[in-house]
């Protein structure tokens, strides 16, 4: 059995502060996290909730508040001193070093060195070994680099290197949102064994079951503000807690489609193999159709939608409108009107560096130029204005860095530049992963729109429930082949975890793959 846990206020957060410039991150940040239980803390992109676990982890300074562990005050000047603290982090975006191999990554700050001061690999790597037993993880080659892992790979390891330093407070930053199923399983059995030895766990997540699930009190933060507290019983409803992260009712989170029709065939695949893993693959895609992709990791999804948008070469057959398309870039892809919402929107899509204004119009800058190449600053600004009203975005923030935004703003910006573009195929790679649920609803809203405009979306999701309810049909791909094509109407969350799994159920109505793929 496991231990009792211990309910004292462990963490408490009083009133923190935080200003960038003239925006106000964290207004009145206040949190109570009980020594073992699981503290779920919600709330929109943009409410403080980063700028919070920033905050906690040393990696920014607050401008007030105070944050006590244990009824000792802590400075947390630097990611030093929150390490020494105990305070271990699992952050929305890889803090893990690419150059590095997994096993370094893992034990970084307590790497086994010989007397000639050289790293002892075979040390390191019983290390790796007897961690990943212990924590019943998934195994991942010790020896292979970080920056060859998958972002679900990656995700996987940063939970097994914060859990494996056994830390006073572990914070979760959407530490399941790329995982599959059998992955975020694991992590929250680990979240849970944690809290019941006695560790502050505080758990971040856009996903409202697996918070309802696994916490036991939340906390809902609102433009940088607490706006509630409550303990987590069948007396709070997702519809509250959304109400509480929103501040209004949300309708709809879906949006319904009315009279849909598919116009005849967009895009035909035949024949495709890329890379190692995926291969041979046979589908079609109509205008105006939602077409959902539903895989566990590293089974070909990522090779299939990268062959797509030009950013990976590949043998096989693919036409556009009737007409061979072979891109051999993505900017190729784009001239075709094919635009892809990549899986890891800061090192694949973003300049960080740079304004928000500048990465919505940076794929246009051509024709905002007047003689001599000079960029007419009055037109680009009216174009980044009509891309930022077209998804929601903070006209205000144009001028701010991107990096400044939250993930959901990240991903909208991303959106407008690529609707900039007037797409005729537009490609979701786990496009809604670790954005809030206002965030969610926007997107599946303009992808419903844009699909009723005659425009092909391919939607690949790691969440099994919007892929049911986004799209009008879905594929499943295991181990590089499609296994099931059918309606979205003929899954269920079940047969789409057995056919991902390579477990096809018999007598379902769900075809077996290409040699029915218009169907």
């Amino acid at each position: 059995m496991p231990p009792t846990p211990r309910c004292e206020v462990g963490l408490s957060l009083r009133h923190l502060e935080k200003n960038f410039g003239g925006v106000r991150a964290l207004a009145d940040g206040s949190i109570k996290a009980r020594r073992g239980e699981v503290h779920g803390i919600l709330g929109e992109n943009g409410a403080g909730k980063s700028t919070l676990i920033r905050v906690l982890s040393g990696v920014i300074s607050r401008d007030g508040g105070e944050v006590i562990l244990d009824g000792a005050s802590l400075r947390l000047g630097s990611p030093a001193e929150a390490l020494r603290a105990g305070i271990r982090t699992v952050f929305q975006e890889s803090s893990l070093i690419p150059a590095l191999t997994v096993a370094e990554n893992v034990f970084f700050d307590r790497l086994p060195i010989g007397w000639h001061r050289r790293l002892r690999i075979r040390a390191l790597h019983r290390l790796y070994a007897s961690l990943m037993v212990a924590l019943g993880a998934r195994w991942l080659d010790p020896s292979v680099k970080v920056a060859a892992l998958s972002v679900a790979d990656r995700q996987l390891l940063e939970v097994a290197k914060a859990i494996g330093a056994s830390p006073n407070v572990l914070i979760l930053d959407e530490a399941t949102s790329a995982l599959s199923l059998a992955d975020a399983e694991w992590v929250l059995h680990q979240v849970r064994r944690i809290a019941d030895a006695g560790s502050v766990v505080l758990f971040v997540s856009h996903r409202l079951q697996e918070v309802k699930a696994i916490a036991d009190r939340v906390t809902v933060l609102r433009s940088g503000r607490t706006v509630l507290e409550a303990k987590l019983d069948e007396t709070i409803s997702e519809d509250d807690l959304i109400e509480a992260m929103l501040g209004r009712r949300l309708a709809r989170l879906y949006p319904k489609r009315q009279g849909v029709t598919h116009s005849g065939t967009l895009l035909r695949v035949d024949g495709l193999r890329a890379g190692t893993k995926l291969g041979p693959v046979d589908f079609m895609l109509k205008a105006g159709e939602i077409l959902g992709l539903t895989a566990l990791p590293g089974q070909g999804q990522r090779e299939l939608l990268m062959s797509l948008s030009g950013d990976l070469r590949f043998n096989g057959g693919i036409t556009l409108a009737g007409r061979r398309y072979a891109p051999r870039s993505p900017a190729e892809a784009q001239k075709h009107g094919v635009f892809m919402v990549p899986e890891d929107r800061q090192s694949e899509a973003l300049f960080l560096r740079h304004s928000v204004q500048f990465n919505v119009t940076c794929s246009v800058l051509p024709v905002l130029t007047r003689g001599l190449g000079i960029l007419d600053l009055r037109r680009e600004r009216a174009v980044a204005l009509s891309g930022a009203n077209r998804v929601g975005l903070d006209s205000q923030r144009l001028v701010n860095p991107v990096a400044t935004l939250s993930g959901g703003n990240q991903q909208k910006t991303i959106f407008a530049r690529a609707l900039l573009g007037q797409p005729r195929i537009f490609i979701l790679f786990d496009s809604t992963r670790g954005v809030d649920v206002g965030t969610k609803a926007d997107i599946y809203r303009l992808v419903t729109h844009l699909a009723d405009k005659g425009v092909g979306v391919i939607f690949y999701s790691t969440d099994f429930t919007e892929t049911l309810h986004v799209c009008d049909r879905i594929m499943v791909l295991h181990e590089g082949h499609i296994v099931g094509i059918a309606p979205a109407e003929a899954w269920n969350e079940e047969t789409l975890l057995r056919y991902a799994s390579g477990q096809p159920l018999a007598r379902t109505g769900i075809r077996p793959g290409a040699q029915n793929m218009a169907n």
